[in-house]
């Protein structure tokens, strides 16, 4: 493997900075299995219900469902 930069590591870097801004910040798990249920929604929500500007205006999932139909 080669070297690597922070180039590899930009899109989970920019992800996990949003995570923290939407949901760590706003939320308080009193548990681990809090915690990790808040997560998963999160996750969910990201993916399939937040808009992006950059994608029109679609959820990532919408975007890719509709770029491949």
């Amino acid at each position: 493997s080669r070297k690597g930069n922070c180039f590899d590591n930009a899109a989970i870097e920019s992800f996990f900075g949003t995570l923290k801004a939407e949901y760590f910040r706003l939320e308080r798990p009193d548990s681990i299995d809090a915690l990790e249920a808040g997560v998963h929604d999160y996750v969910h929500y990201y993916n399939h219900e937040r808009i992006n500007l950059r994608l029109q205006g679609l959820s990532p999932v919408e975007y890719r469902l509709r770029s491949t139909a």
